[in-house]
């Protein structure tokens, strides 16, 4: 199990989308993990328990091969059962202070807040690694999605010293006033696995994470 300091929260964060066959989708997977994705996160809402359990031990192999973290969407079951570095909940997907008991201290625990800052200081009381905000940009996977201002991620930083992971529409040519303004990880979909070579299009993030070098306040690590 790789140690989740806080410290290291930070990179292009790969989410999984949906409607690729298994094959496909670890060999995309494994694509983007060579372009330098640090974490992935698995999301499958339609596969059935023993396929998702599967494909989530595939995936887990696969990071570890390529020092990344893998992350399961809203089921912390799943997360534990494949030994997954952690797990992401959205706002209706488990108590957040069940799962952190549940992790330990050696996985992650992330959680979506959306555009509300509020709920981002709540998560942090109950123990989340970090919060993600969004949708920062239109975003094709959740079209109805609330505009979440590049104040939130200036406000985490200053207020909660916790990494914040931008989410929704990021593609590698508007990231950098992301990080500029405090985000730490970056959430993509559709510029990754829409693209035609998602090697390449990961690798074209690495370098603004350079451009925007940061590191988290002491008070902030394990």
């Amino acid at each position: 199990m790789i140690e989740p300091a806080r410290s290291k929260l930070r990179g292009l964060y790969a989410i999984t989308p949906q409607g690729l066959a298994p094959a496909n989708l670890l060999a995309r997977v494994e694509a983007v993990l060579g372009g330098g994705v640090a974490f992935v996160q698995y999301r499958d809402k339609g596969t059935g328990g023993a396929r998702r359990a599967e494909l989530a031990g595939a995936l887990r192999r696969l990071c570890r091969q390529y020092g990344a973290r893998l992350l399961i969407n809203d089921d912390l079951a799943l997360a534990l059962a494949v030994d997954a570095d952690g797990v992401h909940l959205g706002g209706t997907d488990g108590d957040l202070v069940a799962a952190r008991q549940a992790l330990g201290s050696g996985r992650l625990l992330g959680a979506s807040c959306y555009a509300d800052f509020d709920r981002a200081r709540t998560a942090v009381s109950a123990g989340a690694d970090y919060v993600a905000f969004g949708a920062v940009h239109p975003s094709p996977t959740k079209p109805l999605a609330v505009s979440a201002p590049l104040s939130l991620f200036t406000r985490c930083r200053a207020e909660l010293a916790v990494p914040a992971c931008a989410i929704g529409g990021i593609t590698a040519e508007n990231a950098s006033p992301l990080l500029a303004a405090g985000a730490d990880l970056l959430a993509v979909i559709s510029d990754l696995f829409g693209a035609a070579d998602s090697a390449a299009r990961a690798s074209a993030y690495q370098p603004l994470f350079k451009e925007h070098p940061r590191d988290l306040p002491q008070s902030a690590t394990f």
